[in-house]
């Protein structure tokens, strides 16, 4: 296998040449024949991956890894770059999970954008997407990852932006691109210096010598690449480009919040675990950034409306969780959490898409309700993924969040005080409350209860087609099961998926082994309690006592006004960030360098051309005599210096 490893991206790019450039002179209108080789293409990779997989899984610990070079892609000595592919425990997993989900993703989106016009470019786009997405993880060096990291926010413009046509869409577009740049630049920064301390960029070259620099070259290193992060997975200060790409379609939504861009910089920070390894500060900054984010964005989805906006700052809390994961050095809990994540929040986004298909577009919970015996499959699969986000156990979401809650109460860095892990546990788990509450809040007000929907919407409201409904059922199975492979002995032998990534990304913090078993298992009892507590008090609060959540705007008009707005942030940026930027734009940029410097030097030129001419003009008279007089002075002038220098 490791020489067909280059068909993983491959099959995705293959779509894309056969939709983007053949379909529009071979098939221009068959919809079933450009969604089934969208769809295939994304399938051919999971199958050999899976095939892959397979043949991974039968080699020895220690060995698992397959490379395929396609070629030497710069060779300017000293850099020296090869094109290549690496198949290991991690980019398995990565693999898996992109191509996975993203096929189910597709296989939905042919029912769930039927009749649009742009149905061929929307396939292309994320077939493109997948393929960006697979350069990214498959890379076996900094620079072939930094051509998928570039080419997925290039697809996120593409996507989120895919009705140009709508403002409120082009600027969301436009937003996720110039934030990203703010990370990219960083993560750039951090190449360049890793090219300079070792010579090389290569993964495996740079971990082995990753010990030999400094540990603040490496300190400057991992926050550098941790900024490239923020901005791909959304994390304070750079997160608040997320929310505004539910301008895209909803399947786009899934694939960004699910398997595809957001969890690259989780992926990222794993990866290059070698350095965070040696870097405490930076993996206290990470875990104290991902455990922030988890909350702050928690807080938000509080007063939102918007099911699908609901569901994006849910993404920003649980990537918090992912960070907070790699970020204490557990860096397989963080994975784990990011595979189980990309199931029930993929399924998340989907039902809230059959919602939308249903209610022509509607996003608003409040002008739902009742809609559990219109739409019983979507219901079911919503309520299922819902589950497994808050935590309840056997669902997946349970095991790797309450994995990374004990990491973070368990594992000591090196030289950082305990009661720091202590305050990252206590605000994990009152987080973890807050999302069973504000997802069930969700769920209580948009599906059951009486009707608030149109009386025209509602006589309409149907249950979507199979091509959407099968999608969501096997998700459901994911989110139900997909946390089980974290059980020691479910797959066979003692192995589960810690024991998968152990080895190539070992635990990176001071694991505290006095803590007792019994300790372990009654912090489960408290984070599963806590989010019944959630879901008990979303169930109060929107379904027996409604009137309480009003009540409670009425008396704190200024705090639900606050939190419904983000906290200001938007504002805040357009202040201190934007309009400057404009301003100096216009007032320094356009008014003084362009108009007095550049214009004012090539106006000037112009004029001074024309001045000369002028000048020179006045000499040719025309006359005769002149030209002799002239020509006579110039004369006498000549002997006269010879003379006088003789």
């Amino acid at each position: 296998m490791d020489d067909l490893l280059f068909l993983i991206p491959l099959f995705p790019l293959i779509g894309v040449i056969l939709n983007g450039l053949l379909s529009p002179k071979l098939w221009p209108k068959n919809e079933k024949l450009t969604g089934a080789i969208g769809s295939l293409t994304v399938l051919g990779s999971f199958v050999v991956g899976l095939l892959a997989f397979f043949e991974l899984l039968g080699k020895e610990e220690g060995s698992r890894r397959m490379v395929d070079t396609l070629y030497t892609w710069i060779a300017v000595k000293p850099l020296e770059v090869k094109f290549s592919f690496v198949f290991d425990q991690l980019s398995a997993v990565m693999v898996l999970v992109v191509t996975g989900v993203a096929f189910l993703i597709h296989v939905y989106s042919i029912g769930y954008m039927h009749s649009d016009r742009g149905f061929r470019r929307f396939f292309t786009y994320m077939n493109l997407f997948v393929f960006a997405m697979l350069l990214l993880v498959l890379g076996d060096n900094f620079l072939v990852m930094f051509v998928g990291w570039e080419g997925v926010g290039l697809c996120s413009y593409l996507l989120i932006g895919y009705f140009y046509e709508k403002r409120s869409a082009a600027d969301a577009g436009k937003k996720a691109f110039v934030v990203n740049r703010i990370g990219d630049f960083g993560f750039l920064l951090a190449i360049f210096l890793v090219f300079w301390h070792f010579g090389s960029l290569e993964f495996s070259a740079v971990a082995k010598n990753a010990h030999t620099v400094s540990a603040g070259a490496v300190t400057v290193i991992t926050l550098l690449l941790f900024l490239g992060a923020t901005g791909k997975s959304a994390q304070i200060p750079l997160y608040f480009w997320l929310p505004d790409a539910m301008e895209g379609p909803t399947p786009v939504s899934a694939l960004i919040h699910a398997a595809t861009m957001v969890t690259a910089g989780v992926y990222m920070i794993a990866r290059t675990h070698f350095f965070y390894d040696l870097a405490p500060i930076s993996q206290m900054i990470v875990t104290t950034v991902g455990c922030l984010t988890a909350f702050y964005a928690a807080t938000i989805a509080f007063a939102q409306r918007d099911i699908k906006r609901i569901l994006a700052y849910s993404t920003i809390s649980q990537l918090g969780y992912m960070f907070v994961g790699v970020g204490i050095g557990a860096y397989a809990a963080g994975i784990f959490h990011l595979m189980t994540h990309a199931f029930f929040k993929a399924l998340l986004f989907l039902a809230a898409g059959s919602v939308m298909h249903a209610l022509r577009g509607e996003l608003d919970i409040y002008k739902m309700g009742g809609l559990k015996k219109y739409m019983p499959v979507t219901f079911w699969t919503f309520l299922l993924a819902t589950l497994a986000i808050a935590g309840i156990p056997p669902f997946s979401g349970f095991f790797s969040k309450d994995e990374i809650l004990w990491k973070a109460f368990s594992t000591h860095l090196h030289g950082i005080p305990v009661w720091w892990n202590y305050i990252i546990y206590g605000l994990g788990l009152l987080t973890a409350g807050m999302t069973a509450f504000y997802m069930f809040r969700a769920v209580f007000v948009a599906f059951f209860g009486d009707s608030r929907m149109d009386p025209e919407v509602e006589a309409h409201v149907h249950e979507s087609p199979k091509s959407m409904t099968v999608p969501l059922m096997i998700l459901a199975l994911l989110s139900v099961v997909g946390g089980l492979i974290g059980i020691p002995h479910v797959l066979g032998g003692g192995a589960h998926f810690e024991m998968w990534l152990h080895g190539l990304v070992a635990h990176g913090g001071e694991a505290a082994h006095h803590h007792p078993a019994a300790l372990e298992i009654g912090l489960m009892v408290v984070s599963v309690a806590v989010a019944l507590v959630g879901i008990l008090l979303a169930f109060t609060f929107y379904r027996k006592k409604t009137e309480v959540p009003a009540h409670f705007v009425e008396k704190h008009p200024r705090l639900h006004r606050t939190v419904w707005n983000k906290y200001y942030v938007d504002e805040f940026n357009e202040w201190a960030v934007i309009n400057p930027i404009k301003r100096a734009s216009t007032n320094f940029l356009w008014g003084f360098v362009d108009v007095w410097i550049i214009d004012g030097a090539v106006n000037g030129l112009a004029w001074l051309a024309k001045a000369c001419g002028r000048l020179f003009g006045k000499l040719q008279t025309g006359r005769v005599y002149g030209y002799a007089t002239v020509i006579l002075i110039g004369a006498a002038a000549v002997v006269g210096y010879l003379l006088l220098r003789g």
